[in-house]
């Protein structure tokens, strides 16, 4: 049991650097065509939906065919749990990021942690940028220790 909970742990850690090296690398790089509408302004937008939400599609099969192929063959069983990572991390981001930071469900409003003004810092930051090219802080859970001062400090 408990490596099974080491392997969601590490999976779910990991997801972190693979989300900030796809937020990197793909979404501000080859697939910018999708990623491109996530930074502009609401009022610029048609509708609810973001053609950014595709990425939730492109996170999901990975952790899909892991639920399948884990529970599907004894000898990579271990996938189940692998998936079940990529599943938490996807809940966690969609929370901070589509819940807490772009306030796209009015879930909850305000979290009030040196933490969670961290994020929305280092979350501003990026989305002042609004070409591929000039982005900063990609990442979502690990947080540049810059943003955990105050604006007028960062200046």
């Amino acid at each position: 049991m408990w490596m099974n909970v080491l392997i969601v742990l590490v999976t779910l850690l990991g997801m972190e650097f693979v989300a900030w090296a796809a937020h990197k690398y793909l979404m501000h790089g080859w697939l910018w065509i999708w990623h491109e509408d996530h930074h502009k302004p609401h009022f610029e937008k048609d509708g609810f939906f973001e053609k950014n939400d595709l990425f939730f599609l492109v996170f999901a099969v990975p952790s899909m065919f892991s639920y399948i192929l884990g529970s599907t063959y004894p000898e990579v069983g271990w996938l189940f749990y692998v998936g079940v990572g990529i599943s938490i991390y996807g809940l966690i981001y969609f929370l901070i990021h589509d819940v807490y930071i772009h306030q796209r469900f009015q879930w909850f409003r305000q979290l009030d942690s040196k933490y969670s003004r961290a994020i929305l810092r280092a979350h501003g930051a990026h989305h002042s940028k609004t070409q591929k090219e000039e982005g900063e802080s990609f990442g979502l859970l690990i947080v540049n220790p810059k943003y955990f001062s105050s604006r007028k400090k960062q200046q």
